[in-house]
């Protein structure tokens, strides 16, 4: 009796062991798997800051080479000229030297531009969630900035009517552009090729515009951002990002697009700040 009564005093005891073990192991398990988390979505947000910034770079080289063979035609122009018309070697130097000044100026002018765009998308980026992030798409390129939100996101099925569940973002992406008053912002919506047809919509075209008309009066009227700076308009199917020949695609490809960009007029004010040529 008594090996009996020991034997069952040591299986419990293995028992509860076993138990305490297991429980220990699963909240290492939930520990790593929250610092797992957390250093996923600050690799996201270096790399989304870090392609932004690639893309400006390869731009601004892009624009950079542009310059350099307008100015080469216009060194080879004025080698021409000097021989035709004996223009004295002092005077070509001082042309050349007014070509790389305003050269260095319009690097200067792209550079602080990108510097601006930079740090939009950054503050942009850092702004949404996790949860978010995986629904909007973030990317600058050529010197504009594209806030790429699904369909699914902010509109009901099949509708131009914002849902709930988009206000939260709507009103993330509207204190960014209030923060940033010298841009102008142009909300675009895109559709896929299955045709619609209601009441109120006739095809495509009136659906990807009505939308883009929704998110800028929820822009207006909800989140307080200054009409005169707001554009809104539609592409309806002919925008694609990808195929419609999949499921895959179509959802890509319905999308409602927030393109932030420096007012036209402030950028030309600055290229009329450059040297005379």
């Amino acid at each position: 009796m008594k090996n009996h009564v020991v034997m069952i005093c040591l299986v419990a005891g293995g028992m509860m062991t076993t138990g305490c073990a297991s429980k220990k192991a699963l909240e290492n398990c939930q520990n790593e798997n929250k610092e797992l988390t957390a250093n996923y979505q600050r690799t996201k947000e270096d790399l989304a800051a870090k392609n932004a910034r690639v893309a400006s770079l390869e731009e601004q080289l892009s624009e950079q080479k542009r310059a350099y063979a307008k100015l080469q035609q216009s060194l080879d122009k004025s080698l021409s000229n000097a021989s035709q018309n004996n223009i004295s070697i002092d005077k070509l130097v001082d042309q050349i030297n007014e070509s790389n000044q305003y050269i260095r100026h319009l690097v200067e002018v792209k550079s602080k531009s990108d510097s601006l765009n930079m740090v939009l998308t950054n503050n942009l980026t850092r702004s949404l969630s996790k949860e978010e992030l995986k629904e909007v798409d973030v990317q600058v390129l050529k010197g504009v900035v594209y806030i790429s939100l699904a369909d699914n996101m902010l509109y009901k099925s099949g509708s131009y009517e914002i849902n709930d569940r988009a206000a939260e973002t709507l009103s993330k992406i509207a204190k960014i552009i209030k923060d940033y008053k010298d841009y102008d912002v142009l909300i675009e919506g895109n559709t896929d090729n299955v045709p619609i047809k209601r009441d109120n919509i006739r095809n495509n075209w009136d659906l990807s515009c009505l939308r883009a008309s929704s998110v800028v009066q929820a822009l207006q009227n909800q989140y307080g951002v200054d009409p005169k700076r707001l554009t809104a308009g539609g592409r309806g199917e002919y925008n694609p990002l990808t195929t419609n020949n999949t499921e895959v695609g179509k959802q890509r490809n319905r999308r409602t697009q927030i393109i932030i960009t420096p007012k036209l007029d402030q950028f030309m004010d600055l290229i009329d700040k450059a040297p005379e040529n």
